[in-house]
């Protein structure tokens, strides 16, 4: 009775160390694996419209080249009209962050509080503020591009990238029956089935993510906008970014829209119209517009995202982080399909 508990002990021993192996060979080759990962996810957001052509009666590669046209054309119009503008709201928005008026206005705002409640100790709060601001906010500005040359250089992913995402949407059927194709027999059916429900799933979830993301940042741009906070447009595009990743979005949209409304105002006058249209927003996006566009998406739970999300963060930064939730929903698919598979065809029998 103890050989078969030992040669099960064995078993889980040894995925232990192969689990291990594989892990830190990917830590080894992350910026790789970040690589195939957004092509990946890139091919997911541009398959329906290639598909879309097909039906039209395109062939596969006509529909590709139509659709990177397309895509190219939208870049370079709005890299055209925006992006200056964006600059120049990002230098703005940079010298605002200064450490010399956010300090006056700070030590305003402490006087007003000091008047009301006479216990108050002014200097406080802006000493705080100051040291969070230097070694914060400003310095995130310089670390941008750095983060960016030491994890998918600027080459990768202008090049390497969409070459990938190309020959993938261009190749699509081929790479899966290829790889289909030397799966074992027995395995055929189960290989077959998590392709396709990660291809439906995961699919549906990138499209929807992005959407998302790009409704919240919109409108919080445009929130702001009207309520007359400046730089709205790249506190727009932090707040859609940040959206990104689940559960932080309102921090990271809220936090800079109201340091730059009291170094706008002086004070915390626009602090509630913040919060409420940051409230409005995301109950909207909550309530009405995450439960359309991830009705059909996998359910994991709050916790374990939140974990992911950390793990992520600490392994591979920013794009760990952004990448954590659509990788862990490509593996929960596979095991789910796999599961499935085992339980209901025996195939661990044949």
């Amino acid at each position: 009775m103890n050989e078969p508990i030992l040669k099960r002990i064995s078993k889980i021993f040894l995925w232990l160390i192969a689990a291990i192996i594989i892990l830190y060979i990917g830590y080894l080759l992350s910026e790789l694996i970040i690589i195939l990962i957004v092509s990946v996810l890139l091919a997911f957001i541009f398959e329906p419209f290639a598909k879309t052509l097909e039906r039209q009666g395109f062939n596969r590669l006509f529909s590709v080249l139509i659709v990177y046209v397309v895509v190219g054309f939208l870049l370079f119009f709005a890299m055209s009209i925006f992006v200056p503008k964006f600059i120049l709201q990002m230098n703005q928005l940079r010298d605002a962050l200064q450490i010399y008026s956010v300090h006056d206005q700070i030590v305003a705002v402490e006087n007003e509080f000091h008047k009301i409640l006479p216990f108050f100790t002014p200097g406080e709060i802006s000493d705080k503020v100051e040291n969070f601001i230097k070694t914060g906010i400003i310095n995130s500005f310089e670390k941008i591009s750095s983060v960016l040359n030491s994890i998918v250089s600027i080459i990768s992913i202008l090049v390497i990238v969409p070459f990938i995402t190309f020959m993938l949407l261009k190749d699509r059927s081929t790479l899966i029956n290829g790889i289909i194709f030397i799966v074992p027999n027995k395995y055929f059916e189960m290989s077959y089935l998590i392709f396709k429900s990660m291809n439906e799933q995961l699919g549906k979830y990138v499209r929807g993510w992005i959407f998302d993301a790009a409704f919240v940042g919109i409108f919080l741009g445009l929130g702001l906008y009207f309520i007359g906070i400046k730089n709205a447009l790249p506190l727009g595009l932090i707040g859609g970014i940040g959206h990104l990743i689940p559960y932080f979005g309102p921090i990271i949209g809220g936090i800079p829209a109201i340091i730059i409304s009291i170094i706008q105002y002086g004070d915390v006058s626009q602090v509630p119209a913040i919060v409420i249209l940051i409230l409005f927003i995301y109950t909207i996006d909550n309530g009405i517009v995450q439960p359309y566009v991830f009705s059909k998406s996998a359910n994991i739970n709050p916790i374990f995202i939140i974990i992911l999300i950390i793990a992520g963060g600490q392994l591979f930064g920013l794009i760990g982080m952004l990448l954590a939730v659509p990788v862990a929903s490509v593996v929960k698919t596979a095991a789910q399909e796999v599961y499935f598979t085992f339980k209901n065809y025996k195939i661990a029998r044949m």
